[in-house]
């Protein structure tokens, strides 16, 4: 019996604080693996099943390197496979704990590809999974804090905050679109060739022995990943009688655990095939003796066929089952939908997602998501350049891939919480911003989601504002705005106000107005003392927001201190006041839920 030859490092890898000094991940993990023959499929391409199982196995030394105790996976992340990799090549993975909450911890893994011989690296997936520690007399552990050292964990351990609250409602989300009515009426496309969907049905048991589990004989979930791709990569080929590729899997979470001596039944389908790739169910249930089937994990996989070049083709219908099968159809193309929202909205880079994206509820979610983590990563830059200054109040500018970006800063007597609770209502920053002409609610999405239409002045050739009446041949700007408030996920965190500018099929840009972009804006506010707070105001300067900063960032004016010192007047006049803030605003009755 041979033994693949692989190496696992736990030596963190060596990056610089400012101060110079060594600074050493206590979390990371590595592990270096050559792909040999009895890894790969029938392509001499490594199978993904085992790249699933080295994943989870680094992922799981982090959590563990952290907790100081056994670990088990509860969930990971959309996975989305950007190139294959070939025998004789090397895999480089790479695990760190980004964020420690009470009893879960988030974990980033990171996968890359190396050549030998040309000595090139490529990507090859990103994935993020959430771990629990568990003690060996049972019961979860309490996690000690995760304190980050470098600018990029900065970032991703505020990120991971965002991203827990998106996993947390991902149920909610497939509920509440397969509740439109849209998705209910969907009607079999009949075609001649359409393959029955039943002739796409895998059903196989594997017996769990103890190499596939770990120390406290709970089977890895890698393995049980890598057993799901193995019957959702058969279903795919009987579709169409070709050798399938896959592509992504999505967000899944165990349910349950399983032990040696298990035995595993798992069943996969073709739920749904659209022009170049289909969605494969697969679910895999546990039994010992003559007990019960248990749920263990629910997963789909989406597939693709490539021709000789590389190129997807085009797939056969499916012609679903009766039934169940007719509600898996359904759902799958739900799903697809929010596998395209998912993907252009966070999968890309934040210079890659399109303006103003079109809202609705299916979206809400990830626009938000996308909205506070832009805001966050901007914030986390820590190259901005000193403008100006007046009175403490700072003027600071980045300019990043021919983006100018603007940060104005200063500390406030207030408390954090009632500054983000007055800063956060948009309709009153017309009473100390001159840039917000007027400001109109349009709904309350939730208690931290509210979509606006605010009115700002044009602006003269000089850089300062015109009214309507006075307009010099320019026209008034307006933004469709998607404002999202977070408060603190633990001490230490800034309460954050993001906006980013949306499109709204009931709002279209109308004549004597010149619709706006947003790109990225908001506030943080961090607690300097009980009574003090720092607030940060940050915008991704558009074409539409630059020239009300222009005369500022060029030093012929300083009209950014009279804002914020009009800020300041109204945050002191408001300090003790039980005004309105977005929590006691009723809905709009302008834009209805049913119409978006």
């Amino acid at each position: 019996m041979s033994f693949p030859r692989e190496s696992i490092s736990g030596t963190p890898k060596m990056s610089r604080h400012q101060n110079g000094e060594e600074y050493r991940n206590p979390t990371e993990v590595k592990k270096s693996q050559i792909v040999m023959p009895c890894h790969a499929n029938h392509r001499q391409e490594l199978s993904v099943g085992e790249l699933l199982k080295w994943m989870d196995s680094t992922a799981c030394l982090s959590a563990e390197r952290h907790a100081g105790c056994p670990c088990v996976t509860v969930s990971v992340d959309d996975i989305h496979f950007e190139h294959t990799i070939g025998v004789g090549q090397v895999v480089n993975i790479k695990a760190k704990v980004n964020r420690a909450f009470n009893t879960s911890m988030e974990v980033g893994i990171v996968v890359s590809c190396e050549d030998l011989f040309s000595d090139t690296h490529w990507s090859v997936c990103r994935a993020v999974a959430t771990f629990v520690s568990q003690r060996t007399t049972g019961g979860k552990v309490q996690l000690r804090p995760l304190v980050p050292c470098t600018q990029a964990e900065q970032v991703e351990h505020s990120l991971a905050a965002e991203r827990r609250r998106m996993r947390l409602v991902h149920a909610d989300i497939m509920k509440d679109l397969l509740a439109n009515r849209a998705f209910q009426q969907v009607e079999v496309q009949e075609a001649e060739k359409a393959v029955p969907a039943e002739r796409t049905r895998v059903e196989s048991v594997e017996l769990v022995l103890p190499t596939h589990a770990n120390h406290q004989v709970n089977t890895f979930g890698g393995q049980i990943m890598a057993w799901m791709e193995n019957v959702a990569t058969i279903a795919a080929s009987r579709l169409c009688n070709a050798h399938p590729t896959l592509q992504s899997i999505d967000m899944f979470h165990f349910r349950g655990p399983s032990h040696v001596g298990d035995r595993l039944v798992l069943k996969a389908i073709v739920n749904n095939a659209f022009k170049n790739s289909m969605e494969v169910g697969v679910c895999a249930e546990a039994y010992q003796g003559e007990e019960p089937l248990r749920h263990i994990n629910s997963a789909f996989m989406t597939f693709e066929i490539r021709d000789q070049e590389g190129k997807p083709c085009t797939l056969p219908r499916i012609r679903p089952e009766p039934l169940e099968g007719m509600r898996r159809y359904q759902e799958a193309i739900a799903r697809n939908k929010i596998r395209l929202d998912r993907k252009y909205i966070i999968s890309c880079k934040q210079t890659e997602v399109p303006l103003s994206v079109p809202w609705d509820l299916s979206n809400q979610v990830y626009l938000s998501y996308n909205n506070v983590s832009a805001l966050k990563m901007l914030a986390a830059r820590n190259n901005w350049l000193l403008n100006s200054e007046k009175n403490k109040v700072s003027l600071y500018t980045l300019e990043q891939k021919q983006v100018l970006s603007f940060k104005v800063e200063t500390e406030v007597d207030i408390p954090a919480e009632r500054a983000f609770m007055l800063l956060s209502d948009l309709s009153k920053r017309v009473e100390w911003d001159p840039n917000y002409e007027r400001c109109e609610l349009i709904l309350r999405v939730n208690d931290d989601d509210f979509l606006y239409r605010v009115v700002t002045p044009s602006i003269g050739q000089d850089g300062a504002s015109n009214s309507p009446s006075a307009d010099q041949g320019g026209k008034v700007q307006d933004f469709i705005l998607l404002a999202s408030r977070r408060p603190p996920c633990d001490s230490g965190d800034p309460y954050v106000i993001a906006l980013r500018s949306v499109t709204l099929p009931t709002h279209p840009p109308t004549e004597g107005y010149n619709r706006g972009e947003v790109l990225c804006a908001g506030f943080s506010i961090l607690e300097v003392s009980k009574d003090i707070s720092k607030i940060s105001y940050f915008n991704q300067a558009s074409p539409e927001v630059l020239p009300y900063i222009s005369t500022d960032i060029a030093g012929l004016s300083s009209s950014f201190y009279g804002i914020f010192c009009t800020c300041n007047t109204f945050l002191q006049e408001n300090r003790v006041d039980h005004a309105s803030t977005p929590q006691s605003q009723p809905p709009s009755s302008t834009l209805k839920r049913t119409q978006l």
